[in-house]
């Protein structure tokens, strides 16, 4: 049995190869692919990297097999570099996926297909609670995108051409490494550049509600989202991932309190439009309901991502 992970190379990708290799789940081969040569996260066997460009005609058709079991969809260009390029953004965040649920359609039908798409669907005047079943009124092209994503696995699940599972993933924090260009990419940074002793911008007010959920959180859910039967989904296979709400401010003080006042003194606020004008149109406060009754997790407070943050990344 063989399992895919398109994005191989990025951070959800190199997590959840370790969390595959860990997990319960027997397969033969586990495929990493991305723009560039993916790592092999765990040096094991049964492990292989690929660099391909899967948004080109007929890359995808060369890596869905027969014998693929299940396809874990993450590679995406993210929020602010989707809205800048245009063009590319459409490549990557949409063709890429109508080619590899055609590929999977020809030459693996009934596949599982996990689609991991984004609150960013999200936008404009919402009530004050979102749930799965909200309207989608998307305010950036990345959104747009990943929209326009989740009708097609829907369509092709409807059709029984794949076994779908669209999981909308919350902001992820704290994520380690460098900033990236997705506008989101503040959330992790006014908590990681902190605690390494550097200084930080935040680009939005501290008033700013978000929805949160922790890397190792996020990965649960996912290798879940693949396992679940698919009736729990009720005939639509979106779902959005639980995560909790917290605004800007409370995320520093969970800073301070775990850290110092020094720490927290490292964070300087100095508002960017175009960035506040992307983050703030999604929902600070989603409906776990669903979610909670299919199984998946969910973080307790935001205390415990920044305890999981310095426990996974002490020097």
């Amino acid at each position: 049995m063989q399992l895919i992970i398109t994005g191989g190379a990025g951070f959800l990708g190199q997590r959840l190869a370790k969390a595959l290799l860990n997990s319960s789940l027997a397969f033969d081969k586990l495929v990493l692919v991305d723009l560039i040569l993916p790592q092999n996260p765990g040096n094991d066997d049964r492990i292989s990297c690929l660099q391909m460009d899967l948004s080109e005609e007929g890359a995808a058709q060369k890596l869905v097999t027969a014998d693929t079991e299940i396809l874990f969809h993450l590679a995406a260009v993210v929020s602010s570099h989707a809205e800048k390029d245009f063009d590319l953004g459409w490549k990557v965040n949409l063709d890429c996926t109508r080619y590899l649920l055609e590929a999977c359609r020809h030459q693996r039908p009934g596949i599982r297909f996990v689609f991991a798409s984004s609150l960013a669907v999200y936008g404009g005047p919402l009530p004050e609670i979102v749930n799965d079943m909200t309207v989608v009124t998307p305010r950036s092209s990345y959104g747009s995108q990943k929209a326009m994503g989740e009708l097609l696995v829907n369509e092709y699940t409807r059709k029984n051409f794949v076994d779908g599972r669209v999981l909308r993933l919350p902001t992820i924090c704290v994520r380690p490494g460098k900033p990236n260009l997705a506008a989101s990419s503040f959330v992790s940074s006014i908590i990681r550049e902190p605690i390494n002793g550097e200084e930080a911008i935040c680009p939005v007010s501290p008033e700013l509600v978000l929805w949160l959920s922790s890397p190792d959180t996020i990965i649960q859910n996912i290798v879940k989202g693949a396992l679940l039967d698919s009736a729990i989904f009720g005939g639509w296979a979106t779902v959005n991932l639980p995560g909790i709400s917290v605004t800007v401010e409370q995320m520093l003080d969970s800073l301070e309190r775990i850290t110092n006042k020094e720490t927290r003194a490292r964070v300087q606020f100095r508002p960017d439009p175009a960035i506040n004008a992307i983050v703030s149109s999604w929902p600070g406060l989603l409906d776990n309901t669903r979610a909670l009754h299919c199984g998946f997790d969910v973080d307790s407070d935001f205390d415990q991502f920044i305890t999981q943050f310095i426990a996974q990344n002490k020097p």
